[in-house]
């Protein structure tokens, strides 16, 4: 046997064994096969083989024995760790303890079982009661709202909006119907605010956030019997509105360094001595506080003299209590204008209040970011992705719509590939944030998934700012104009508002998603940390040679994929489809690999180095993106209406995964690992491409056509039916466009070619009947289409005297005295 057969064997048989992530016995047996081949190849002697299996003899028996390994090895290496392992608050211990992993482990560990995201999680569906929901209350709402009138004129929602909201339990979503309120789903729940929010952002906000981190959900998860018995049946019937105060001016983002206080005294309430807290808070940004009956309030706990019980501990930290907002001392009322919804400041000096009034009673003293945490990653989920869903909705649907309606040149202006470029994106993103919201939604339901709610509140905002902005540049002067002719101002007005609540996006992409990503979904780094910090040598030496085998597995198979098209990939089906599967394989490993390099040779530095950390942040995002576009194509039936809309998202995720690790490989400090990551990753180069312009020009294409996709893509969505609504006048010029077009692309092709005389419409019109281009009842069938048509291009125009605040009405498009 030449020495080139057992090397080419030894590689062979080496890659295949960490490719499936041998154990240590299975590597004894090659090393002893391997040397025995090595030793009978070169006609060794009995000498050299005794010597030479002695001296494998004394390796092999460390490895396999964990009490000597332990000793040996692990042991000088656990007593590094511990010395560089960076210390950990308790804050970032709740933060990162708190909520849970899903899919987002699966793809961070490079080894995704598509089977449990493709049948195992079912496609969501509404119940029986939720439908209705949708169909009735939802409906009847939307059609009660001018978004107009709500953010420019009256800069409230009606008395009757508010009377409503309350009547039919829409600030109710989340709680029980034990408790007299809706019950309904995280998607439920994201469904109906995301029609709301097609019709007014100020509406959909003031319906999200009683669903979303408040007392509501707080006193579902933690409340005491009595604090149930007491709050939650008026929060389902409206007679109690709620707020939550978090942040303030010395505390946005940074939440946990909220300065107010409080401090546990006894005092006199309501006649009697009683335990309670003294209070002094200023909090700003508060939406429905001006109008809130009961505040949510975080603030930190100071029990000085032990009153709570524990004479060791003074500091319990942030502690959330309900407090009335008519309560001595509590000042509450104004307002700040982000919009027409509620929000405003909340502050208190010295204010009393019983030791009781914590959420969860005095027990749960200090634990309130841990309840801040929990539910904020679960609301995060369901509140601006809808949101960002409802944006994309409106864009989708009004912008394909005008495509078609507008011509300049003579042509449709959606025909023209610069409008397409825009158009393109803005159906390719709809189709991905569609699919992203679902899938988030579907999620919360069955967890509370932290990591995947932070992409999704991250990406999602990001890719509404994309989509309006994309819109605006299509509708032109149609979008610049304010007026309540216009249907994307307020959403291109409300996109920072989106963009900065619930975790800035800066903070969120770059210290949330990989950082607790990292650390969350990691098979081996935590439980690393916690043996190192419970000093368990046994559980670390278990976790350590597993995540040494773990790594040496992802890097083998990115490579392997790398250099194959990851022919051996697994997909769960087949079809035009299956190649992403293998691709976003690939990149999973890649990531896996990627990220236990990273965190070997930067260690705790990684927290420090923010662009980093955001670009791998990125690629499990997209991992994520493209898993939830894939899963929408596979339950809704994968038909060739969507396929080309999967095609592009699915490669749009590639691309940008592809940018972030050449982002990442070159700004790695060290520059011999990045280059060894880079060959690992993409040893033969760049593997994706942008989506082609057929591809892009295609979707563009289709999002002008009447199609059951453009149907269903926008179907949580309300759209007027009359030609005097914002956006129905829109609705009824495209649907008589589809009806007379052939007649009207006849009659316009011969007046571009001057067989039609006059100086307008009528006129034309005339002359062409006579001229039997089109009979007298296509003419009269192009006259109205022609009048919906310039109404539904038409820009708002006012007189001085409005805009200085008189009375007036709605006139044809103008605004006057």
């Amino acid at each position: 046997m030449s020495a080139l057969m057992i090397t080419i064997a030894a590689v062979i048989v080496a890659w295949v064994l960490a490719y499936y992530e041998a154990g240590t016995r299975l590597w004894t047996i090659f090393a002893a096969a391997l040397l025995g081949a090595v030793l009978y190849a070169s006609g060794a002697g009995q000498t050299a083989w005794i010597v030479s299996f002695a001296v494998l003899a004394v390796p092999a028996i460390i490895m396999n024995i964990k009490a000597l390994r332990s000793s040996l090895l692990t042991a000088p290496i656990f007593k590094g760790f511990k010395a560089v392992l960076p210390p950990m608050t308790s804050t970032e211990r709740e933060a990162l303890e708190a909520g849970d992993v899903w899919w987002d482990a699966e793809m961070f560990r490079g080894r995704p079982q598509w089977n449990k995201l493709l049948v195992e999680h079912q496609a969501p569906e509404f119940t029986k009661e939720e439908q209705d929901f949708m169909d009735n209350q939802v409906n009847t709402l939307c059609s009660m709202l001018d978004d107009w009138a709500i953010e420019f004129e009256q800069k409230d929602l009606p008395a009757e909006v508010w009377d409503y909201m309350r009547k039919e339990k829409f600030f109710a979503m989340l709680i029980s119907k034990e408790w007299g309120g809706l019950g309904f789903s995280a998607f439920a729940q994201s469904a109906v605010v995301t029609k709301i929010a097609t019709r007014s952002l100020s509406a959909a906000v003031t319906a999200m956030v009683p669903n979303s981190l408040g007392p509501g959900e707080l006193l579902m998860h933690y409340g005491t019997d009595e604090q149930k018995k007491y709050w939650l049946p008026g929060l389902a019937d409206g007679t109690h509105i709620p707020c939550f105060g978090l942040t303030g001016p010395e505390a946005g983002s940074d939440a946990g360094a909220i300065p107010d206080i409080g401090f546990v005294c006894e005092q006199e309430f309501e006649g009697k001595k009683t335990l309670g807290i003294r209070l002094t808070f200023a909090k700003r940004w508060i939406t429905l506080a001006p109008v809130a009956t009961v505040v949510g309030l975080a603030f930190k706990l100071q029990d000085p003299d032990g009153l709570l019980g524990d004479p060791n501990k003074s500091d319990y930290g942030i502690t959330c209590a309900l407090i009335p907002s008519d309560h001595p001392g509590v000042e509450i009322g104004r307002r700040h204008y982000p919009g027409a919804f509620m929000n405003g400041p909340i502050n208190g000096t010295d204010v009393f209040i019983p030791v009781d009034w914590i959420i969860g009673g005095a027990e749960k003293a200090g634990g309130g970011w841990r309840m801040l945490v929990e539910c904020l990653s679960a609301g995060r989920g369901i509140s601006l992705p809808a949101l960002s869903a409802a944006a994309s909705k409106v864009a989708y649907r009004m912008t394909g719509a005008h495509s078609r309606l507008r011509r300049q040149f003579k042509t449709p202006i959606g025909l023209f590939e610069g409008v397409q470029e825009a158009n393109g994106r803005i159906a390719g993103l709809t189709y991905k944030l569609e699919a992203m919201r679902t899938l988030t939604a579907s999620a919360v339901d069955v967890c509370s998934p932290s990591v995947i709610t932070a992409m999704a509140k991250y990406h999602m905002t990001e890719m509404m700012r994309v989509i309006v902005n994309d819109s605006m540049d299509v509708l032109g002067g149609r979008a610049v104009q304010m007026g309540p002719r216009n249907y994307v101002a307020t959403g291109y007005h409300g996109i920072p508002i989106a963009i900065t609540v619930e975790g800035a996006n800066i903070l969120t992409r770059n210290l949330m998603i990989f950082g607790q990503g990292a650390i969350r979904c990691h098979p081996y780094v935590f439980p690393e940390m916690e043996a190192a910090r419970d000093d368990n040598l046994s559980e670390f030496d278990k976790l350590l040679w597993g995540h040494i085998g773990y790594s040496a597995n992802r890097g083998i198979r990115s490579f392997t994929y790398a250099l194959t098209g990851s022919a051996f990939a697994n997909t769960p089906v087949s079809g035009p489809m299956a190649k992403y599967y293998k691709q976003l394989t690939r990149m999973s490993s890649a990531l896996a690999f990627v990220s236990d390099v990273t965190m070997g040779v930067l260690g705790g530095d990684l927290k420090r180095k923010e662009n980093l950390s955001a670009r791998l942040g990125d690629v499990l995002s997209q991992l994520y993106m493209a898993s939830a576009v894939l899963k929408y194509f596979y339950d809704n039936g994968e038909t060739d209406e969507d396929l080309p809309h999967a095609e592009w998202a699915v490669q749009h995720s590639l691309y940008e995964i592809q940018l972030a690790f050449d982002g990442f490989f070159a700004n790695f400090p060290n520059r011999l690992v990045a280059r060894f990551m880079k060959l690992v990753t993409f040893p033969t180069g760049r593997s994706y491409k942008k989506p082609a312009d057929e591809l892009h020009n295609k979707l563009a294409l289709m999002m002008m056509e009447p199609t059951a996709l453009r149907d269903r893509l926008t179907k949580e969505a309300y759209f007027g039916s009359s030609a005097d609504d914002v956006t129905g006048r829109m609705e009824c010029a495209y649907n008589a466009l589809i009806k007379v077009e052939p007649v009207y692309n006849r009659y316009m092709k011969a007046f571009g070619k001057g067989k039609i005389e006059g100086l307008d419409t009528e006129s034309r019109l005339k002359d062409a009947v006579e001229k039997q281009i089109v009979t007298q009842e296509e003419a009269d069938q192009i006259a109205e289409f022609d009048k919906l048509r310039y109404d539904a291009i038409l820009t708002d125009a006012f007189e001085k005297e409005y805009l200085i605040g008189a009375e007036v009405e709605h006139v044809a498009g103008q605004k006057v005295a």
